[in-house]
């Protein structure tokens, strides 16, 4: 055997033992790349987001992964156990209008339930118009066929009034159809002929039903739904499939798994059919991996925030178990299946600083993006950003700036603030840039008062975990604002959604709408029910290759006072059978919930059981966490110089700290800099920072003990 194939031979064996991981996380700014081994190292790459084609930012990255370990990418790929991808393809579609031609075929009578929405205001006070539909009216066609609300055919199906629409969308070119007929989810056979006929006349369509997207009460969250899939799902399908054919071309052969808005992950499969999952799939990853950070000290109670280019995103996590919500939003268009409950600004990195027509200082929500990007890039941008104002403050330094790739540009920075903002505003541009940091830092503190404190929780019962590029830069005037007690910030704090898709387990939510007075429900039919849900959930978790061992399966009812709008989702105690027992602790999980979502409880009030919910998980493989050995308090190894960095109404002198070499004991006290190539963490003079076990670093109030802090911060009762 030749010396060159005994060397690719023991490569391949190498690798073999140590495959690797990666987390892809596409955001509005940049594309991030979160490299994992079996040992728990990790590498950090980033590569500018390619907006018209994703999938080229994506191959860019993989291309400098490869060349980092000195292999060609096919090479690279084949020592690839698992690449999980977050993807922001859908929902760029929604929100520019992009997604497919749809049509729309609902019950004849119902043909404007989608477009008339809810018949409300969501916001009372504000003037401001629907968004374009995404299906226009004269594409919404409407079929004879009429179930009631116990599943019995009133009206036959008019199979002539379907083939009628199926012509009229084959002239209409439509690529994709949503159908949702009324009651269908009691009685699903209309709609399952409605497919098999519109299958029939228009091959290669995509048909998206509601029986499968979301088979529950309230018919305009269910057209919403199940329309916002279709109108997707032809983009995501040529995305994966191009996604995967390169893929295969590169001689990858382990498994790509899709992220979902659930913080679950799927296979490209059942994305594909199943596309509106991914509404929110590049966010969905920072709750996930806040849940893992926060439990390398037992901290449970954490609230995430993930300061992107474009973009500010907020979750609250309880218990370990990130907040789930059936009332999301995208583009102002209704979402009904489960999603994680992250609040987004547009207080990103990129957002741009502007004066009002009442002569007011506004950041965001619109952004410089990827490109052309802030004006200290260097790539053309004229408007000043946040991320702007943080170089002129002294915060960022171009040198250590994403590896010095790069090249800033001091003086279209000080232009972009003296010209858009300073000027304006009869100011010098220091000052305005300290005002648009200062307004950005109270909008996001703002961000994360709508996840606690309207959600009736308390912020100074839980840690701060911040990720993202400019996150750690902003970090201690957020906390200081909501008298956040502790924050702790990851070493991979720039690619935090990355980290997240790592350590997210497969996930599928099913429903069942079971309308009914809770003491009156028949338990028999009820347990069905969740029979049938579970085995769609197994088999599912078994079609994705997930072994019997690694299933798990919950159960859940959404329940409300008799009468009311809005309903409460509580935990099916035991095995997921509902007993007389198991109703009675429903109940009072209820009440208690109820009390602290709205401050009140009826206690002996009637209740009624609205939906029932049942959750599929597949466990997956989780990167390790190592730990590093005490290394003392003395950080002074990792100082690489100072600078004048503005804090306290001035420029102070201020020493720059390498946050690689930064290791386990290291304290330092503000006024401090941190900086990592693709991370800059600010240290005010009121706060300090450690650098922990994990070489994570644990900021908080100057004078504090961080020891009993921590304490105290996880034994926070639940």
């Amino acid at each position: 055997m030749s010396d060159f194939l005994i060397e690719l031979f023991n490569l391949r064996e190498l690798f073999k033992e140590m495959p690797y991981r990666i987390g892809v996380d596409v955001g509005g700014t940049f594309t991030d790349f979160l490299v994992s081994d079996e040992g728990g190292n990790a590498e950090i790459y980033k590569t500018s987001t390619t907006p018209l084609d994703p999938s080229i930012g994506f191959f860019r990255g993989i291309e400098k992964v490869a060349k980092a370990h000195k292999l060609s990418v096919a090479a690279f790929l084949q020592q690839v156990d698992t690449i999980v991808h977050g993807t922001t393809i859908t929902t760029n579609a929604t929100l520019t209008g992009d997604g497919a031609n749809t049509g729309f075929v609902t019950t004849r009578g119902f043909r404007d339930v989608l477009n008339m929405r809810r018949g409300l205001k969501e916001r009372q006070f504000e003037k401001y118009a629907p968004p374009p539909p995404l299906v226009p009216r004269h594409r919404i066609q409407t079929v004879e066929e009429r179930i009631d609300v116990n599943g019995t055919i009133l009206t036959p199906l008019n199979e002539n009034d379907v083939l009628q629409a199926a012509k009229y969308f084959k002239e209409q070119e439509v690529e994709a159809i949503a159908v949702s007929l009324l009651w269908s989810f009691r009685n699903p056979l209309h709609e399952q002929r409605v497919r098999e006929i519109l299958e029939k006349e228009l091959p290669g369509v995509y048909i998206s039903l509601s029986i499968e997207i979301l088979p529950q009460i309230r018919v305009y969250e269910r057209n919403s739904t199940t329309v916002l899939n279709a109108y997707v799902g032809p983009v995501l399908t040529r995305y994966l499939s191009r996604l995967q054919d390169r893929l295969s071309e590169q001689q990858f052969a382990g498994n790509l798994l899709i992220m979902q808005s659930n913080g679950g992950v799927m296979s490209p499969q059942v994305a594909q059919r199943f596309a509106s999952n991914t509404l929110l799939s590049g966010p969905a990853g920072a709750p996930m991996a806040g849940v893992f950070y926060g439990e390398t000290h037992n901290f449970k109670n954490v609230i995430t925030v993930d300061m992107g280019g474009t973009s500010f995103d907020v979750a609250l996590i309880k218990d370990a178990n990130p907040t789930i919500t059936t009332e999301g939003l995208i583009g102002d268009h209704r979402i009904a299946s489960p999603i994680l409950d992250i609040h987004t600004v547009g207080a990103g990195g990129g957002s741009i600083a502007w004066v009002n027509n009442g002569g007011l200082l506004a950041v965001g929500p619109k952004s410089a993006g990827a490109e052309p990007g802030p004006a200290c890039y260097g790539r053309g941008g004229t408007y000043p950003t946040v991320t702007d104002a943080q170089h002129l403050l002294g915060y960022l330094d171009p040198v250590f700036f994403e590896k010095g790739e790069i090249s800033f540009d001091s003086e279209a920075s000080k232009r972009a603030i003296d010209e858009h903002v300073a000027e304006i505003l009869e100011m010098d541009s220091v000052t305005a840039a300290d005002g648009i940091y200062q307004l950005v830092n109270n909008n996001m503190a703002a961000a994360l008062g709508v996840v606690s404190v309207q959600r009736g929780y308390d912020p100074r019962e839980f840690v701060l975990v911040v990720a993202g590029g400019a996150g750690p830069i902003h970090a201690a005037p957020i906390a200081r604002e909501l008298e956040i007690p502790l924050i702790l910030i990851p070493r991979e704090s720039s690619v935090f959604c990355a980290a997240g898709m790592l350590i997210s387990d497969m996930k599928h939510d099913y429903v069942r709408t079971y309308a009914c007075d809770i003491d009156k429900i028949n338990l028999q039919e009820v347990n069905r029910y969740f029979r049938e849900m579970a085995e769609t959930a197994i088999e599912t978790l078994k079609s994705e290759n997930v072994q019997d061992e690694d299933i798990a399966i919950t159960y859940s009812a959404d329940l409300r006072y008799v009468g009311q709008f809005n309903e409460v989702e509580v935990s099916v105690p035991g095995s997921g059978e509902i007993t007389t027992a198991t109703q009675e602790q429903m109940c009072q999980a209820f009440h208690d919930r109820h009390d602290a979502l709205y401050g009140y409880a009826m206690q002996g009030a009637e209740l009624e059981l609205i939906n029932l919910r049942v959750t599929g998980k597949g466990r997956t493989d989780k990167p390790k966490q190592e730990t590093y050995a005490y290394c003392g308090d003395d950080a002074s190894t990792a100082l690489i110089g100072e600078r004048q960095a503005y804090f306290e109404g001035q420029f102070q002198s201020t020493p720059v700290y390498d946050g690689l070499k930064l290791q386990n004991g290291n304290q330092l006290e503000g006024p401090a800099i941190v900086v990592q190539p693709t991370t800059t963490i600010v240290v005010p003079p009121d706060f300090a920072l450690l650098c922990d076990e994990f070489n994570n670093y644990l900021m908080y109030p100057r004078n504090n003990d961080v020891d009993e802090l921590c304490k105290s911060l996880s034994q926070v009762e639940n």
